[in-house]
């Protein structure tokens, strides 16, 4: 089965045919929603909205554990997750879309995994390439059949939050290599490889980083929040080719 993970901006899908939700119990307790199924692109597809109804929970204290469990729980197993960034690499403006190939983690405090040695004996998973090769294939071939416009490749530095960065942070995300900047990508995409489940990331871009380009003076929030509706519109349609494309491989 199919999984969505939306973000920032997209807390439904459209052409979305809503059957039923379901409240899926956990050992590390509650998701952030209901799980939302229903049919998309001719294929069954499980919908959970990261931050919950409203937009209401903040990228620190999500239950991402919770969130993967119940998503693998009712059999997800290719995971599409959406997670809005800002832009570092003079390349990576607003309304752009970017496929993430690496992720360099910079949260602390959170439950980072299941294999803590009290549910689950501890495991090394590995992670050198952090998004499923598979998956990424896909949504650039998505990305080419819509004619939409997608960065293939970039380095996700996920940041704790809820506040947005200082310009001196987003200089020292460069130098480590960094070249877009989130808050949800950890420890998201860890979990989901521990449980097995093919996971990417598409990333629409809302703004420049702190004291890049528009945001040198500091980051106008209402003309992000303008900027990344564009952004999402192009973001569902990838979605829905994707979907497409993993019914007609029969991965």
């Amino acid at each position: 089965m199919f999984g969505i993970i939306g973000g920032t901006g997209l807390g439904q899908l459209e052409n979305f045919k809503v059957t039923r939700r379901q409240i899926v119990r956990t050992p590390y307790g509650e998701a952030s929603q209901p799980l939302v199924f229903g049919e998309l692109a001719g294929a069954e597809v499980v919908f959970l909205a990261r931050h919950g109804t409203g937009h209401a929970i903040p990228p620190h204290t999500i239950n991402y554990r919770a969130n993967i469990w119940a998503l693998h729980t009712v059999g997800v197993r290719h995971l599409l997750a959406i997670a809005t960034v800002g832009g570092i690499s003079n390349d990576m403006s607003a309304c752009d879309i970017v496929l993430p190939h690496q992720i360099i983690d910079y949260t602390h405090g959170r439950q980072n995994t299941y294999h803590d040695g009290v549910e689950m004996p501890v495991r090394h998973i590995d992670f050198t390439e952090p998004y499923d090769r598979q998956l990424r294939e896909l949504c650039k071939q998505a990305a080419t059949n819509t004619q939409q416009s997608l960065h293939d490749g970039g380095v996700y530095a996920c940041v704790q939050g809820p506040r947005l960065e200082t310009a001196a942070e987003i200089n020292r995300l460069e130098k480590d290599g960094a070249t877009i900047v989130g808050m949800t990508g950890m420890p998201e995409a860890a979990l989901a490889r521990e449980l097995g489940i093919r996971y990417a990331a598409l990333c629409p871009v809302a703004n420049q980083a702190a004291g890049r380009g528009d945001s040198a003076n500091g980051i106008q929030y209402e003309k992000m929040t303008e900027q990344l509706v564009c952004t999402i519109q192009k973001i569902r349609l990838l979605i829905e080719e994707v979907i497409r494309l993993h019914q007609e491989n029969g991965d």
